[in-house]
Order: C-alpha cells, then structure tokens, then sequence
C-alpha cells in the first residue's frame, strides 16, 4: 500500500506524461508495492484534478471485458475508467496525432442510462431496463505509461481513455439483440479487425453490470444520463498520422476518426 504522497506522486507524473505526450516508467516498477487500491486512488486524484480544472464526468469505460483484450494486454481481469465531457466527438472528426502518446482505437457500444444503476446486485436484465440508448463508438485509448503494464498501470492511467467518438445509429437495447452486433473496424481500405458484441463477457450489458457492481462497492451510482462503454470486442488498432480509421457496426451503421 502506498502513501498519500507517493498517490499524490504518481498522479502528477501521469498528469506529465499526458500534458507532455510522452509515456512515464510503469508506476508497478517505480512501486514495486502498489496495489489496485492505489491504483484506483491514482486514478481518481487525476480526474479529479481535471475535474478542478473545469471538466465533468460524463460517465465511465470499462475495459479488458474481452478474451481478445485481455490477451493483448496480458491482464486477465476487467478494469474501469472515467469519461470526462472534453473527451467526446463525433463522427468524422479529425483528431491531431500528436495530441496522443501512442494512439490506438477500439470499437465499443456504448450505454446511456435512462435509470440510475447502483450495486452490489446488479444484472443483465437490470442494465437493459435501465439503458435508454446503445450507441456505436470508437474508443481512442492513449497508454500514459510504458509497455509492458500490468493492472495496476492500466488502472492509475484511468484505463488508457483518451477520446471517444460516437456515430452510426443508436438503438434502444432492446431494437436488436445486442449480443450479435457485427464489428470490422477498417484502417484506411484495409480490414485490420473483426469480431462481435458477444466477446464482450458474453453480453455488452454485463461490462455495464460489472461496473455498477464495481462502483457501487465504494458508495458510487451510474446516474442518468451517462455514458458507459462496454468494451471493446476487438483488439486495439494503432492509428498512425494521416490514418482514416472506420468503426463498421454492420446494421447499426459506421463511425470514423481521422488523425491528422
């Protein structure tokens, strides 16, 4: 367990990196004792020093629902982050390259409450009833901390959440099953990835159970009105400068980011 001020510590050299796009020495190698309490504390000093610094949550990602998530990180377990208002985009938008450290993007769906959702407790049937709307997204993730991380640098760096942009047609949860929506996520004219919803813990819907159930062990509430991603059901694709990356959610429409 770390101190507060190591917490503080680790917190400002995460703020540095991102300020400065360039990635900092994993925090498990600077301390090699820091645990996912730390790491979660981390992670909150952060948010909440944007968030005195003018930004709002607008709502979480969770991260490394997948099978192919996890193995590309190497990290066998589920994490969460917070998604704050100057993070959000739309369609087509063009993102400078050099805003990022190591960009890369992921397809998502995400969920917009319409009902508060708190833990313990929480299940699939609970997400669908309290979901207003599913909308396709791209999830552009930014690694603040160097390879190879472990779970507890992926958590201080609040998930590698960097940008999200939304498009395509949002669905209310029960319009399609969402267990079988189709993903390809094209790179310029070349299909990179592939894959469906349902990699997803079985069901998109439980990445958003996970989360209440997560959250809700420290007293927190997914309120009305914001916006939770799933989880990728993809693996990550680099996006380099001048790279169109497209999102294509089959019947559900497409979404595109461009880096410039």
């Amino acid at each position: 367990m770390l101190s507060d001020a190591d917490r503080e510590k680790a917190a400002g050299l995460l703020l540095t990196a991102e300020k400065e796009r360039k990635p900092v020495v994993q925090l498990s190698k600077t301390w090699p004792d820091i645990t996912i309490e730390d790491a979660y504390a981390i992670q909150q000093i952060v948010t909440d020093t944007k968030v005195a610094a003018g930004a709002k949550v607008r709502g979480h990602k969770v991260g490394l629902t997948s099978k192919a998530m996890q193995l590309s990180s190497q990290i066998d377990e589920p994490d969460y982050g917070h998604l704050l208002d100057n993070m959000f985009y739309d369609d087509g938008v063009k993102l400078p390259h050099d805003s990022f450290c190591v960009p890369r993007v992921e397809m998502e769906l995400g969920f917009v409450l319409g009902q508060p959702l708190k833990g313990p407790g929480v299940g699939l049937l609970d997400v669908m009833r309290a979901t207003e709307w599913v909308v396709p997204s791209i999830e552009v993730i930014d690694a603040r901390v160097q390879n190879p991380r472990k779970i507890f640098d992926t958590v201080s760096d609040n998930g590698a959440a960097a940008a999200v942009v939304l498009g395509g047609r949002p669905v209310r949860p029960t319009d399609v099953d969402l267990r079988w929506v189709p993903g390809l996520m094209y790179r310029n004219e070349a299909i990179e990835e592939s894959g469906v919803s349902a990699a997803v813990l079985g069901h998109p819907a439980l990445g958003i159970a996970w989360l209440a159930n997560k959250v809700g062990a420290f007293g927190t509430v997914l309120e009305p009105g914001h916006f939770t991603l799933s989880g990728s059901f993809i693996r990550p694709v680099w996006a380099n400068k001048g790279d169109t990356l497209r999102a294509d959610f089959g019947p559900l429409g497409s979404v595109a980011v461009q880096f410039t």
